[in-house]
C-alpha cells in the first residue's frame, strides 16, 4: 500500500496477516491504524481469542488508547495513546504462549513513561511461539547491545505447558531515552553451546533423554556443550504435563543463535525426537544465520531503524516472510528504508544479506537526558 508521511492520516490493512506488526508500529510511530476483513470468509470470522487478549495487553501498557471493534470482529480500529509502563498483570490467552506477547513487548519496553514491569501469565513453552528461555538467553543479550544494558530480567516464576498453563514469568525492562547504533557483521566462530531442558509433571528422566539426544548431533562440532536440567515441581510445574529444551550456540563476537523444541500432552513425539529437532534446527540456524538468527531479524532491524541518525548494518541469512513484511510495514509507519547488499560465504557457500539504514533518531521524552 502506499505510504504516507501524515502523522494523523489512518493507514488501512487489509485480512489478519502480520497482525502484532502492525499494533506494534502503529503505537511506537503514534499512526492510526485500520484492519478490515479479518478472516471474513472463514467459518468463524473475526478477531481470534489471542488476538483481542493481545489487544487488551496492550490498552494496559498505553494510556489514551482508542480502539473500535465492530461486532462481527472482522474490523478494527486502533489509534494508539502513549505508552505509561509501570507495574503491570496480564492473563494471557490459552491458545498462544507468553512468547506471543512478550515479542512485541520487548520492542516498546524501552520507549515507556516508567520502567516497565510486567507479569504475565499463561503458557511458558509450547507452540511454535519463541519459549520465555529463548527470549531470556538470547533476546535480552540482543537488547543489552542497543543501549539496555542495566535492569533489563526476566525471571521465570513457574513453567506451563499446553494446554492448561499455568506459568508466570516477571519481566523488569529500564527506559532509554536513544539507542546505540549498532553495527553486527563480524560473525566470529561458534565457541559454546548452551541449553536448558525442562520436564513439568512428568519424570526428570525425560529432560536427561533430550540431553543425550541433543549431545549425540552436536559432540562430533563442539566439546564446549553444557544443557542445564529445570525439572519442575509441585506449583512451579504449572498445570499440564510437558517437556523440551531451548539451545543456543555462541560465536567469539558474541553473536547467539538459538533453537526450540517442545511436546505437550497432545503429543507422541520421545524425548529423543525433541533433542534431535533442537539440534537439528540450531546446526541449520548457525549455517544461515549471519549475525541473526531468522526469530530475531525483525526485532535487530526495528533497533536499527530507530537508532541515533547515523548508519547501522547488520548481516543475516535468508529474510523470512514475517520479516519481509516488516520491512514493508516499517516503511508505511516510519517511511524507512534498507540497503540490501549480497555477498557470499565461502565457508558453507551460502548467501548473505547485508542489510544498512539511517536510524530516524527516535527519542524517548519521558527519558531525562543525562
Amino acid at each position: 500500500m502506499p505510504s504516507d508521511s501524515n502523522p494523523t492520516r489512518w493507514l488501512t490493512y487489509h485480512g489478519s496477516n502480520y497482525f502484532r506488526q502492525r499494533l506494534l508500529l502503529s503505537t511506537l510511530s503514534g499512526r492510526p491504524v485500520k484492519i478490515v476483513e479479518i478472516r471474513s470468509q472463514d467459518d468463524e470470522p473475526g478477531l481470534q481469542q489471542h488476538e483481542a487478549n493481545f489487544i487488551k495487553l496492550l490498552d494496559k501498557l498505553c494510556n489514551g488508547s482508542e480502539i473500535i471493534i465492530n461486532h462481527t470482529g472482522t474490523k478494527l480500529m486502533y489509534k494508539p495513546g502513549t505508552i505509561k509502563g509501570g507495574s503491570v498483570s496480564h492473563d494471557c490467552s490459552g491458545d498462544r504462549s507468553i512468547g506471543y506477547y512478550l515479542e512485541p513487548i520487548i520492542c516498546l519496553a524501552p520507549f515507556c513513561k516508567t520502567p516497565l514491569q510486567l507479569t504475565l501469565h499463561g503458557i511458558t513453552n509450547g507452540g511454535h511461539d519463541p519459549s520465555v528461555d529463548a527470549i531470556k538467553m538470547v533476546t535480552l543479550k540482543l537488547l543489552e547491545k542497543f543501549g539496555l544494558d542495566e535492569g533489563l530480567e526476566l525471571t521465570i516464576n513457574k513453567r506451563g505447558s499446553m494446554p492448561n498453563g499455568g506459568g508466570e514469568i516477571f519481566l523488569r525492562c529500564p527506559i532509554v531515552r536513544q539507542l546505540n547504533t549498532v553495527n553486527m557483521v563480524d560473525v566470529g566462530k561458534v565457541k559454546k553451546i548452551r541449553g536448558l531442558s525442562y520436564a513439568t509433571r512428568v519424570s526428570p528422566a525425560m529432560a536427561n533423554r533430550i540431553i543425550d539426544s541433543c549431545r549425540n548431533i552436536l559432540n562430533p562440532f563442539l566439546s564446549d556443550i553444557y544443557i542445564y536440567v529445570d525439572h519442575c515441581k509441585g506449583h512451579q510445574s504449572g498445570l499440564s504435563p510437558g517437556f523440551g529444551v531451548t539451545l543456543t550456540a555462541t560465536t567469539t563476537t558474541g553473536i547467539m543463535y538459538t533453537s526450540q523444541s517442545t511436546a505437550d500432552i497432545s503429543d507422541q513425539k520421545l524425548p529423543e525426537e525433541i533433542g534431535k529437532n533442537a539440534a537439528y534446527q540450531l546446526l541449520h540456524q548457525i549455517k544461515q544465520s549471519g549475525c541473526i538468527d531468522s526469530r530475531h531479524q525483525s526485532l535487530a532491524l526495528l533497533m536499527v531503524a530507530l537508532g541515533p541518525p547515523d548508519i547501522g548494518k547488520i548481516k543475516m541469512g535468508p529474510l523470512t516472510n514475517y520479516t519481509v513484511a516488516f520491512l514493508r510495514h516499517l516503511k508505511d509507519f516510519f517511511q524507512v528504508k534498507f540497503k540490501i547488499d549480497t555477498l557470499m560465504d565461502e565457508t558453507n557457500d551460502s548467501q548473505l544479506l547485508v542489510l544498512s539504514c539511517l536510524g530516524i533518531n527516535y527519542i524517548n521524552i519521558s527519558k531525562k537526558s543525562t
